[in-house]
Order: C-alpha cells, then sequence, then structure tokens
C-alpha cells in the first residue's frame, strides 16, 4: 500500500508474471520462495497483488474525504462489537485510545506521527509536533514517552512515540510487558539497565521534576510495528549475520505475546518505501508477511514521506484498521465474569426455591385434603345405636 504509484516497474508488468507450474522463481523475489511448486504459485499471486495495490489507490481518492471524516467522528468504543452477550457497560472503555507505536531505533517513528498529524491538520503548514533525529550519530533519539492527539485537541484517540528497540529481544519484551500492565503516561522516561551510566545521567538530567507523575496513565489499546524499508531489505539481500540481526531482532520482538491482543497481532507500517523502486517495495512487504505470519495486502501498510492523496489514504486506512481492532479486544470490567457467575447462580437459586415452594404447595393440599377426607369417612358402629330406630 505505497505512496508514489508513477515509481517504474523496471521493465516488470505484473500481467508478465509467470504462474505456471514449470515458472521459474523471479529473480526479483529473491530468496523468499520455497521450492515447492505451491508456495511458488501463492507468492507470486500475492506479489502480483501487492504490486497492483499501489495503482489502486488512484480509484479511490474519491473517498478520502469521507474516510477522513469516520476517523476523525470516532469515539473510544463506538466500533465495538457488541457479542457473546456483552453490552457497552461491560467494558472498561478508555477516555482516550492509545495507540502506540514501536519500532527499531531510526525507523521513522517520529516522522509517522508528524505524517498522521499533517493529515487532520487544517493549516498544512503548522509546525512538526514530534522531534526527529536527522542524523542519527548526533541525536538522541527518543527517550520520553510521547503522547500525540489526534486530531490537534481531541480526546479519541491519541498517538505515543516510543524509545527505538534494542538489539537485545529480552530488553524489548520487558519494556512492552511494562507498558501492557502498567501504562504508558506522556513524559515518562525510558531508561534500561543495560544502558551506560553516562546515557542514564543524560535523561535523569532532562527529566523534569514530577513531569510524568502530573500526566494521566493511559492503557494500551493497540500497538503500530514500524520498521525502515531500507534496512529489510538491506538484511534481505545480505549473507552477513550483522544485517540479517535487523529482521531477526522484529521478528522475535514482533511475536511477543504482549504485543498482541488475543488473536490480534499490531499492523506493520513500512517507512522509507520512496527511497525504494516499486519491485522492491513489493519485496520488503512479501518478506515481513513471511517472517511475521500476517497478510501483507492487509495488515502491512507502506507509508512514505509523500504528501499526496495516496498516501494520506493509506495512512487512514491504517488508524481505521487499529482502531477497529483496538475497540474489539477493549477488556472487560473487573469483576464482569464474575457478575454474570453470580446472575446465574442467583437464577438457580430463585428456580430453587420457586420449585420448593411449589413441592411444599403440592405436599399442603395432599395433607389438608386427606385430613378432609379422613373427617368425612367416620368409623360408625350401628350395631350398638340400633336402639335408636327400634321401638322397644
Amino acid at each position: 500500500m505505497g505512496g508514489d504509484s508513477t515509481i517504474p516497474l523496471h521493465g516488470c508488468s505484473t500481467d508478465d508474471i509467470p504462474l505456471s507450474s514449470s515458472a521459474q522463481t523471479p529473480d526479483f523475489l529473491g530468496d523468499d520462495l520455497s521450492s515447492s511448486d505451491f508456495d511458488q504459485r501463492r507468492m507470486l499471486s500475492v506479489y502480483r497483488q501487492v504490486l497492483q495495490s499501489y495503482h489502486q489507490f488512484q480509484t479511490r481518492i474519491e473517498t478520502l474525504g469521507e474516510a477522513k471524516a469516520r476517523i476523525i467522528s470516532y469515539t473510544p468504543a463506538s466500533w465495538i462489537e457488541n457479542v457473546g452477550g456483552m453490552k457497552l457497560c461491560d467494558y472498561d472503555v478508555p477516555k482516550t485510545t492509545s495507540l502506540v507505536l514501536v519500532g527499531p531505533k531510526c525507523s521513522g517513528k517520529s516522522s509517522l506521527i508528524n505524517r498522521i498529524s499533517k493529515v487532520f491538520e487544517d493549516d498544512k503548514f503548522v509546525s512538526e509536533r514530534a522531534q526527529v533525529t536527522y542524523n542519527s550519530s548526533v541525536g538522541d533519539g527518543t527517550y520520553f514517552l510521547q503522547e500525540y492527539k489526534i486530531p490537534r485537541g481531541s480526546n479519541s484517540f491519541c498517538l505515543y512515540d516510543t524509545r527505538g528497540l534494542s538489539d537485545v529481544p529480552s530488553i524489548n519484551i520487558d519494556m512492552i510487558k511494562h507498558w501492557i500492565t502498567k501504562g504508558v503516561r506522556h513524559g515518562e522516561p525510558v531508561i534500561r539497565e543495560s544502558d551506560s551510566s553516562s546515557l542514564k545521567d543524560r535523561i535523569k538530567c532532562k527529566t523534569r521534576k514530577n513531569g510524568c507523575q502530573l500526566s494521566e496513565n493511559r492503557m494500551v489499546n493497540f500497538f503500530i510495528f514500524v520498521v525502515d524499508g531500507l534496512s529489510v531489505l538491506k538484511s534481505m539481500e545480505s549473507d552477513g549475520d550483522v544485517e540479517k540481526q535487523y529482521t531477526q531482532m522484529i521478528a522475535t520482538t514482533f511475536n511477543c505475546p504482549y504485543l498482541s491482543f488475543k488473536d490480534d497481532k499490531p499492523v506493520v507500517v513500512v517507512t522509507h518505501g520512496d527511497l525504494l523502486s516499486l519491485t522492491d517495495r513489493a519485496r520488503v512487504r512479501i518478506h515481513l508477511g513471511e517472517l511475521l505470519g500476517i497478510p501483507p495486502m492487509q495488515q502491512i501498510f507502506d507509508i512514505s514521506a509523500s504528501e499526496g492523496p495516496e498516501n494520506e489514504l493509506i495512512i487512514v486506512d491504517m488508524l481505521r484498521y487499529c482502531l477497529e481492532h483496538a475497540d474489539k479486544n477493549l477488556p472487560h470490567k473487573k469483576g464482569t465474569s464474575n457478575k454474570v457467575f453470580r446472575m446465574s447462580v442467583s437464577a438457580c437459586v430463585y428456580l430453587l426455591v420457586l420449585l420448593g415452594i411449589a413441592i411444599l404447595s403440592v405436599y399442603l393440599h395432599m395433607h389438608v385434603h386427606r385430613d378432609s377426607d379422613s373427617e368425612h369417612d367416620v368409623a360408625v358402629d350401628w350395631h350398638s345405636i340400633r336402639h335408636l330406630w327400634y321401638d322397644d
């Protein structure tokens, strides 16, 4: 789901991709295909669909305004599905839906927040909200959780910019677990035990006294996993262990159970796609789909740095996916299951009481009826009272 649809395919037309059983694996797919004929057919079919999707956005441009309006009109739990006998009052509905961005350092999380924010800004010349690291060798990156409400000033939903992932998966898992169990808070520093003493001191110096304690703690409702398309492609085409560490770290962190909500895994946003050919962008999405086990057409969004309507439509589609799944997986209120259980027990007790009353009523009725019959059925000794009707 890309941005600039005018990027050439380098002579490779989607209609020229062979799908016969004797077809050889195209060079532009690299080593992503297995040797089985079924996998070749499946991957080639997906590749064709991904390439065609870059051009299909032009036919949907007229729906951009309506799609943006749906996002702007969103309120927490407005897209919830009342299933399983649950009602809206049974869910723990947040005041603001929180979408948390995670991804490696320099993957483009801050830049993505700026692009998302501008989609819903009336003033296209407004300054960027998130601080972007221009030179990773000089800049510190994001060390504090930063909350950005979308649209600006709204309480509908917000994006959280976070510190870049570590090269050590266990550190990332601990960090994500902390956010899921404790929540996220604007201005909270992200300090790791593995950080050098100088880095820890630098972060603490930047921390404002009681700054994060004054902000509201929010539970995480959904994750957006951001990756750099250039780094993914380099990892795909390299045989070196260092280059492959990027995708290995992505796969390990992405499969962390704390990132998923029940069966729903995060969406993946591929950045810096405008620096790649359309062919390579499609390859990256297919590779990530195979690596992470998610459909590249529906759950991997290629968002470039362009500001055209196609890119805005991709952003809106991505947000709608996130908000729908955030509502779908809202937690139940504490005690809801116990409440249902108590209601079931109460109903059973009530039925037992009614049954007991019915049994008691039948018993009393039979007992009274039996006593009544006894009164009417009196034993008379007719021989002893025969003098009453015989004359002497």
